[in-house]
């Protein structure tokens, strides 16, 4: 059983070791910011200058991503959510 365990993880290592640093971040900051991005604009704040901002700061994460500029995209990421919180606010 430990042999099958221990065959099982040594299998996968690789597949870890092939994912791009900040890749698994990126995604994540991107799923989160979106998700936020739909609640503002559910709650009505979608005509705010700050959501604008995050949408733009959001396109451009995304763009970032596809040419595997992890940390560009995170960088983006984080400041789309700060632009979304300022827009839930009402600014």
């Amino acid at each position: 059983m430990r042999f099958l365990v221990l065959s099982l993880a040594i299998s996968l290592l690789p597949a870890c070791a092939a994912q791009p640093a900040g890749q698994g971040r990126c995604s994540a900051q991107l799923d989160t910011a979106w998700h936020e991005l739909d609640l503002a604009k559910a709650e009505g704040f979608a005509g705010t200058v700050s959501y604008g901002k995050a949408v733009g700061l959001l396109t451009a994460a995304k763009t970032q991503e596809t040419f595997e500029r992890y940390e560009g995209c995170i960088d983006k990421a984080k400041r789309a959510r700060f632009y979304i919180a300022e827009s839930r606010k009402g600014r």
